[in-house]
């Protein structure tokens, strides 16, 4: 049931910001985009309360329980995000605006951006770990909540990794092709 109610969640995240998104820029019909757009946020409820409810009915908790809580914590963290990184695409291909700005690519500019996408996933492992510890403190018991735990500690290796990943461009910041930087000495 859990599995089931991930990926309706997700479908319907990429369903409802097509046709948000379709709304507001090919059908220019701005209001209605975003009202389909607010909307999403009711996916992350809607799937927070079949979770709740599964464990409630007494449903042993497992690794789906622990998978939910981690797709909880990224959408809520990189949600925006990507609705702003895809809006300005939509705009670009759709409505004839500006082609967005990428990420930077180079230097303390990229290294910038890097810390911020791991602080985004500070957020995503916080808001997973708090919500298993919940269902942790629910559910009792150091057996039964095995499975809820070891997704903590799948949550925390992620943003390890991320952080290991943000911090190597801290320290060894990447930089401009010699040709490129001498081009834009010249300009």
């Amino acid at each position: 049931m859990i599995i089931t109610s991930i990926v309706v969640c997700e479908v319907a995240f990429w369903v409802l910001l097509a046709a948000g998104l379709l709304l507001r820029y090919a059908a220019h019909r701005p209001r209605a985009g975003v009202a389909v757009l607010l909307v999403e946020p009711l996916l992350e409820v809607v799937l927070l309360a079949v979770t709740a409810f599964d464990l409630r009915r007494g449903a042993e908790p497992s690794w789906t329980h622990g998978l939910a809580a981690l797709y909880l914590g990224g959408t809520v963290a990189y949600g925006r995000y990507t609705l702003r990184w895809l809006d300005g695409h939509a705009r670009h291909r759709l409505a004839g605006g500006p082609r967005p700005a990428g990420p930077p690519r180079h230097g303390r500019a990229r290294a910038a951006h890097e810390v911020r996408l791991w602080l985004r996933t500070l957020l995503a492992a916080a808001l997973a770990c708090g919500l298993l510890q919940l269902a942790i403190l629910y559910v009792g018991g150091a057996e039964a909540a095995a499975p809820l735990r070891s997704w903590q500690f799948v949550a925390l290796r992620a943003l390890g990794i991320h952080g290991l990943i943000a911090l190597s461009y801290v320290v060894w910041p990447k930089r401009a092709p010699v040709g490129k930087a001498a081009g834009a000495e010249r300009s």
